[in-house]
């Protein structure tokens, strides 16, 4: 070996200073995270990101059944505030009255009246239905006395009914019970009183008259029936048959002649009853043909009585 080689080889080599290389691999290791801790930081966050998942919905149906119970709770609160500022008046005692009335009518309907119109009042082949036809249908068939009928007749005459003003008012009550309609008018004197007569005039002579004649004294019809005369009908019992329409007579309701008239119509009726007869006697009232025709064949036949009374006497 010459001293040019360098170094001897028996030498050994001299050792790696670690001090340079050792900031290297620390910085390798914090710029690279250990793959068990990253792993375990991603399980830890799907768990909580799946419990509030979990979570989330169940929540949400929990605060709508609670909204859902609120907006219960307020309507039904908003509905008994409305319903005590809104409800109609009465009483227990009222509605114990009522109900009392109701099963009174029942009792004198079922005894009266069931035969031809039914034990439910639907009708039979005898007897139409009375459901819906009011309480004013009642008061004036039964009042008028052509309720009950005691056999089938072309038409109901008037005649003195069998039951008195409260049992008529328990079948009033009864039969409206059934399914409602026109109630019983009131008609007070200080209406009639008040009421337009030549107003009600015009209005009986262009609806009425046509049927009843000139003056409410009826008049016949066809089939064997007739508008009857209105001489024994109070004002009640006009505007009921207005609203009502009995046998042949149409229906006038508040459209055709509001309350106002209907009391001048039975207004005037009720001045046609009670005036009397500037010529003296009225011969029935039945208007100026049958008495033109009375005075006719009076007068005439008098005079004929007369002229041949003297021919008579002339030839003797």
């Amino acid at each position: 070996m010459t001293e040019s080689s360098g170094t001897s080889p028996d030498t050994p080599p001299e050792p790696t200073s670690t001090a340079a290389t050792e900031p290297v691999a620390a910085a390798d290791d914090s710029a690279a995270p250990e793959p068990a801790a990253t792993a375990a930081s991603t399980a830890v966050t799907r768990r909580l990101g799946r419990r509030r998942g979990e979570r989330g919905p169940g929540l949400s149906a929990r605060r709508r059944r609670r909204s859902s119970a609120l907006v219960l709770m307020f309507g039904l609160l908003a509905t008994g505030v409305l319903w005590t500022v809104l409800a109609p008046g009465g009483n227990a005692a009222q509605q114990t009255d009522d109900n009392a009335a109701v099963r009174q009518g029942r009792a004198l309907y079922q005894q009266g009246c069931s035969t031809c119109h039914g034990l439910g009042a639907g009708g039979t082949t005898t007897g139409p239905s009375l459901i819906g036809v009011g309480a004013a249908a009642v008061d004036f068939q039964v009042s008028t006395g052509r309720m009950p009928l005691a056999a089938p007749a072309a038409q109901a005459d008037r005649k003195p009914t069998l039951y008195s003003r409260t049992q008529i008012d328990q079948l009033a009550a009864y039969i409206d019970s059934l399914g409602g309609g026109p109630e019983v008018p009131k008609v007070t004197d200080a209406a009639l009183d008040d009421a337009d007569l030549s107003h009600g005039g015009e209005l009986y002579r262009a609806n009425c008259a046509q049927c009843h004649q000139a003056v409410a004294q009826g008049a016949p019809l066809t089939y064997g029936k007739f508008a009857p005369s209105l001489s024994e009908s109070t004002p009640t019992q006009i505007v009921e048959a207005m609203r009502t329409g009995p046998e042949s007579m149409p229906v006038f309701g508040d459209r055709q002649i509001n309350e106002e008239d209907a009391v001048a119509v039975a207004a005037y009726i009720r001045h046609l009853n009670d005036s009397k007869s500037p010529g003296g006697y009225s011969l029935g009232k039945y208007g100026p043909v049958p008495e033109g025709l009375l005075g006719l064949l009076v007068g005439v036949g008098g005079l004929l009585a007369v002229c041949l009374w003297i021919g008579a006497r002339q030839k003797v």
